[in-house]
């Protein structure tokens, strides 16, 4: 069933949000994205004349009530954000009255899912070395199905809108949906929208195709680069793995990162790519530091030539104009992964320039997805965020799916 098709009038609605929203020290929101994307998906069922139950985690409290990562922190600025008073359950598995008391247009925000271990569904307090750890899997394995029949007693239709954790088979994310009619479970707006965006990527892929991945490290990233080696034209890899392909090629790379462990993969995925003519785009020169800080002394030298005592901190010059011209002209952009260290003003330059390729190549008709951590906070950054096609709040949920991998939360509703 498609969200848009559906009729919420006179019906208890369950909706799995992502509000995992960062906090100051005083329990203050400091950014609000997460919840302003949840807004038309909660907007309609309010609209439609039904009554709303939100559900969603924060932080990692492992099992346990912890005041610090209450949602209840949150309940006024989703209030304000909604338009509308909404109530609050301190305990989300024993709300039964308070939901089953709610009338059309009323809401009625839980509690921290994650209070209960229930919700990710593992044994706490036992090691996996432990002889009686598979006991203890099977019957937490029971408990969160009990813990999901719980969540899905308190609504007639059951919405997923949290593409952040759909990778995850928690109870509120993929377990809950069984409980529910095919017919009564959809997936939310922004899950459409995430959906349709990785479907454009791996899909329907308009050419040439140039995916950038950034990052520290090759082993993170290794599901991904295998899965796009069969997709893409190009494949521009940048960040601090590039001194681990420096180090694989015979050089000197001073201080940088470096996975020393990693040199024969590095040395593979370049034949690869020769193999399935693939244009592999490796940073070739760097802005180097002689320290981690934003402050420190800086030269430009090669990639296979940094001195002891100097760490590459961002792309050169040359490496930028090498990523600019493998972008420009493509029509689908991937883009995970900064090009250096953005965290410091002085070491942008290369993630900015790709920035402004990614930019001008939308204009110019490309669909360009951003996604992952990292990637999202440098659009945010430069303030470009409104000038790619579209920018993924799923994190690990985007990169399981473009590593070809199926999501439980997706699955659970889509079968």
């Amino acid at each position: 069933m498609k969200i848009d098709n559906y009729n919420f009038a006179g019906k208890k609605a369950i909706v799995r949000v992502d509000f995992n929203v960062p906090l100051d020290e005083n329990g203050h929101v400091t950014d609000d994205t997460r919840i302003r994307g949840a807004l038309p998906t909660l907007k309609k069922i309010l609209a439609d004349g039904g009554s709303l139950i939100i559900m969603s985690h924060m932080g990692k409290p492992k099992g346990k009530v912890n005041p610090k990562m209450s949602l209840g922190q949150i309940k006024d600025v989703v209030a304000q954000a909604l338009g509308a008073e909404v109530q609050f359950a301190p305990d989300c598995a024993k709300a039964a009255d308070q939901a089953a008391a709610l009338q059309p247009g009323q809401v009625l925000l839980l509690e921290n899912l994650r209070f209960y271990p229930e919700e990710e569904g593992k044994p706490v307090g036992i090691d996996k070395a432990d002889p009686a750890y598979d006991e203890a899997k099977k019957a937490m394995k029971v408990a969160q199905k009990e813990f999901a029949k719980t969540l899905a007693s308190y609504a007639d239709v059951y919405v997923n809108d949290a593409f952040g954790t759909a990778h995850r088979k928690h109870a509120s994310t993929a377990v809950i949906a069984d409980f529910f009619q095919p017919e009564d479970k959809m997936l939310g707006y922004l899950m459409e929208k995430e959906v349709q965006a990785v479907d454009n990527i791996l899909s329907d892929i308009k050419r040439p195709f140039t995916a950038i991945m950034g990052g520290s490290k090759v082993s993170t990233k290794i599901g991904i680069i295998e899965n796009l080696m069969d997709k893409v034209d190009n494949l521009i890899l940048c960040g601090g793995m590039t001194y681990t392909f420096a180090k694989a090629m015979g050089g000197n790379v001073g201080d940088s990162i470096c996975e020393t462990d990693k040199l024969d993969l590095a040395l593979d995925i370049m034949k690869k790519a020769k193999e399935k003519g693939v244009n592999l785009v490796l940073g070739v020169d760097c802005v180097a530091g002689n320290a981690f800080k934003n402050d420190c002394d800086t030269q430009i030298c090669s990639v296979q030539e940094i001195p002891e005592g100097w760490e590459g901190m961002d792309a050169g010059p040359k490496s930028r104009e090498l990523f600019k011209n493998a972008i420009l002209p493509a029509k689908t952009i991937l883009w995970n992964g900064p090009a250096g260290v953005f965290e410091f003003d002085n070491f942008t330059a290369g993630s900015r320039a790709i920035a402004d390729a990614v930019v001008e190549a939308t204009k110019n008709g490309a669909f360009s997805l951003v996604g992952g951590g990292d990637s999202v906070a440098c659009v945010n950054k430069f303030g470009l965020a409104d000038e790619v096609s579209y920018v993924s709040t799923g994190g690990g949920a985007l990169l399981e799916a473009i590593e070809g991998k199926i999501l439980p939360g997706i699955a659970a509703i889509k079968g």
